[in-house]
This record gives C-alpha cells, sequence and structure tokens, in this order.
C-alpha cells in the first residue's frame, strides 16, 4: 500500500490505525495473519499496516492537508520543483481534492478521478480560466477512468460504468450504465486504474486486500476487460499493488509499475516498472519482490526465477502510480516514447523518497532501461511533502498534465526551446 489515506471514511480509518499503532507499540509489534481467509474477507481497518518490524514500528501514512493547497501555496510550490532546462511548470488547475486519473474528451473537458472522496471532476475552460465541477458524487473509490467513443468509464472498486455523451451532460449524467462487475467490493488496494488498447477493451490491476500474505484467486492479477461485450481475460499474475500502467505505442504491449510490499525495511524491497511479454505471467508476488528477494514468510519454496523479473527496479517506497508513453511532439526529440511515472512517495519509510515524475528510456523489448529524475521538489526534509503526483496525461498540444492529490491541483509541464 502506498497511498495517502484522505478526506473520506477512509481517512478515518488511518486515522484510527495511527492510535491503534501507537497503543500496540507499548505491547509489542503489530501482527496479522494476513495469509487466511477471515483477514481478507474482513480486512481490519488498519489492514495496511501488516507485520512491524521493531525498526519501523509507529509508521503510518500521512493525511494532507483536507481542503488542498491555496492558489498562493501552489505558487509557491512551483517555484520549487526543478526540471531540465527547457522545461517549465504551471498550474493547470486548484480545487481538484484528491485528484487521481485524468482523461481528455473529445471536446477538451478532463475528467479526473479521486481517491477518498467517492468524487470524479470535468475541468473546462471558459473565457480562459479552468473551471473545475464535481460531476459525480457519492461513489466508494473512483480513482480510475477512462474516454472513448464519446463515453466516460469510472472503474469504482468494484464496478464498471459507462456514462454516453458525457460532455454534453455534465451537469446531469445519470446512473450510468454497469459493463463489468465481476470484482470483488475490498476497499483495501481495491482502487483502480484504466488503460485502453488500441481495441478498445481496458488493463485492469487488481490489488490483494493486504500488505503480503496469499491472495484470494480473484485478485493480484492484471484483467484485460471488453467494456461493449463484458468479456475479460487474465493476462498477468503476481502483481501487488498497480496503480497505473500504459499501452507501448511501439508494440502494444503493455506496461505497468507496482508498488511493492511494506514491512521489510527502509531500503527494500523496490518498486517495480513491468512489462507483459506473453499472456499469464506471474510477477512474483507474494513469494518474490523485485525480481531477486525472496520474501522472509511467503516465498514458501518458490525462488525468484521461476517468475518474470522488472523491467526496472524503481527504488523503494517510491510508490509509482500512473505512467505514460511520451508520444508527443513538444518535447525534444530525444523524449519521444520515452516513459514518464507520477512517483506518489513513500509513507513506510523514516526518510521520505519518490514524491517525484521519473523518465525512465528503454528499448522496446524491455532491453537497456534506465532511468533519471525529470521533475523533483515536492518534499522537503525528511517527511515534508508540498505534492504527491499521482497520474499523468498529455495533452494534445504535447504537454504534460500531472495529477497530485496531495496538493488538490493539476500541474502542466510544457518545453520551449
Amino acid at each position: 500500500m502506498k497511498s495517502v489515506f484522505t478526506r473520506s471514511v477512509v481517512a478515518c480509518a488511518a486515522v484510527l490505525a495511527i492510535g491503534a499503532v501507537h497503543q500496540a507499540s507499548a505491547q509489542g509489534l503489530k501482527k496479522y495473519e494476513s495469509g487466511t481467509k477471515e483477514f481478507w474477507a474482513n480486512p481490519p481497518p488498519d489492514w495496511f499496516l501488516g507485520d512491524e518490524t521493531e525498526a519501523q514500528k509507529g509508521l503510518a501514512p500521512p493525511s494532507g492537508p483536507p481542503t488542498g493547497a491555496s492558489d498562493a501555496e501552489l505558487a509557491a510550490t512551483i517555484k520549487k520543483i526543478k526540471l531540465p532546462p527547457g522545461f517549465k511548470i504551471d498550474v493547470y488547475a486548484s480545487g481538484v481534492l484528491a485528484a487521481r486519473q485524468m482523461a481528455w474528451g473529445d471536446n477538451g473537458t478532463l475528467f479526473v478521478g479521486s481517491f477518498g472522496l467517492g468524487n470524479v471532476y470535468a475541468i473546462t475552460d471558459k473565457d480562459g480560466k479552468k473551471q473545475v465541477k464535481t460531476i459525480l458524487k457519492g461513489l466508494k473509490m473512483p480513482t480510475g477512468l477512462a474516454f472513448q467513443n464519446g463515453a466516460l468509464y469510472v472503474i469504482d472498486i468494484d464496478k464498471l460504468i459507462r456514462y454516453d455523451n458525457a460532455e454534453a451532460n455534465l451537469d446531469n449524467l445519470g446512473s450510468g450504465k454497469v459493463v463489468y462487475d465481476d470484482m470483488p467490493s475490498y476497499v483495501a488496494h481495491g482502487w483502480k486504474y484504466l488503460a485502453p488498447d488500441k481495441d478498445g477493451w481496458f488493463y485492469v490491476p487488481f490489488g490483494p486486500p493486504f500488505n503480503i500474505g496469499i491472495p484470494p484467486t480473484s485478485l493480484s492479477q492484471i484483467r484485460r476487460v471488453d467494456p461493449k461485450t463484458g468479456n475479460a481475460e487474465i493476462v498477468a499474475l503476481g502483481v501487488r499493488n498497480s496503480v497505473g500502467g500504459d499501452v507501448d505505442p511501439r508494440t502494444g504491449k503493455y506496461w505497468f509499475t507496482e508498488n511493492a510490499r511494506d514491512w521489510i525495511s527502509d531500503d527494500m524491497p523496490s518498486d517495480k516498472l513491468n512489462m507483459i511479454s506473453k499472456l499469464g505471467e506471474h510477477f512474483g508476488y507474494p513469494h518474490c519482490h523485485q525480481g531477486d528477494m525472496e520474501d522472509p514468510k511467503f516465498a514458501m519454496g518458490h525462488k525468484c526465477s521461476e517468475f518474470t523479473p522488472p523491467v526496472l527496479n524503481l527504488g523503494a517506497h517510491v510508490a509509482p502510480l500512473g505512467m505514460k508513453f511520451y508520444t508527443g511532439d513538444q518535447f525534444p526529440a530525444e523524449y519521444k516514447n520515452n516513459i514518464f511515472i507520477a512517483e506518489h512517495g513513500s509513507w513506510n519509510r523514516h526518510k521520505y523518497q519518490g514524491a517525484l515524475i521519473k523518465r525512465v528510456i528503454v528499448d522496446p523489448d524491455g532491453k537497456n532501461a534506465k532511468q533519471e529524475d525529470f521533475a523533483t521538489g515536492f518534499i522537503e526534509g525528511d517527511q515534508g511533502y508540498l505534492g504527491r503526483p499521482a497520474d499523468i496525461v498529455l495533452a494534445k498540444d504535447g504537454s504534460m498534465l500531472i495529477a497530485d492529490d496531495w496538493a488538490g491541483a493539476i500541474y502542466r509541464i510544457s518545453y520551449s526551446k
């Protein structure tokens, strides 16, 4: 689990959990038998805390400002963001609380999901100013969305819902139509991300309802779902918590970020960038982490050599979420088909890391991968978040938009010689 628990029932659970940790600390380390059906059928409020270690006892997710950052605070933040020469960052929109996945409508509406609030937003332009409208309320956890053929698709834990002719009905989307619901109802790691392919199907991740354990057979996998028919296929197994992915424009293969388990140490295991090269690959969870580290409890005789290794290890507790291949023309030519990853940042670590935009240069076959920081400055000191990048989307002009669920804002990164 690598998410900020804010402004919701989930936020309340986190607060309760922090109190529970402090209480448990006096009595010893908190421990769960998370491999049992009783655990995943009824996860406790502090399910994400897992089995504490003495070295990490008491760590818990921080909560962001409940009303987001003010315009003045955002203006101060973007002055601290460091980018390569020629790039600049601006605030595209504020007041987009708990902003997660973004998708463009055909007519220029930017749709944004949210974590914890149950909201979906539409951002439109009026007289040169961005207007943020809450178009859906009261959903469970609508973090993931997509737009195609005039329809807005929202995935809400256990339902994929289609809202037809969405841009013409922003004031009244109605209840929508459920087009796929073969999904467990657990909120824990149940928030999802939608990545469309060229055939109009969606890649959808299914996380397990705990930090580490033997998952139910319907979870720890990635499916490919056809929203027209409701048909689906399992394309990958052994995946912990993926909240971002994209289809490679060069090959059509699906790449995805993955958050590794917590409660081992500050520096292990590493979060990952993966590529699915064949149907049904197993990426190691819960037996193996970062491609070469067998789990101390759940290896269960398995060797890491049995599983598909990551294309790239991104670092421990950096929390990679949304990612996109750069297909625009505004950035310099050497950025074409590079991967940009929104790293949400740590909580299960004494000194936070991540909370940046990472650039990955990699061959179509996953070889010769290298990574570098692209946009930094969202952390001050050891644990001082100014923002937490959560998703990336490209604009028609080739600029890049970044969703920040901590500050409740969308940023725009552009390039000029």
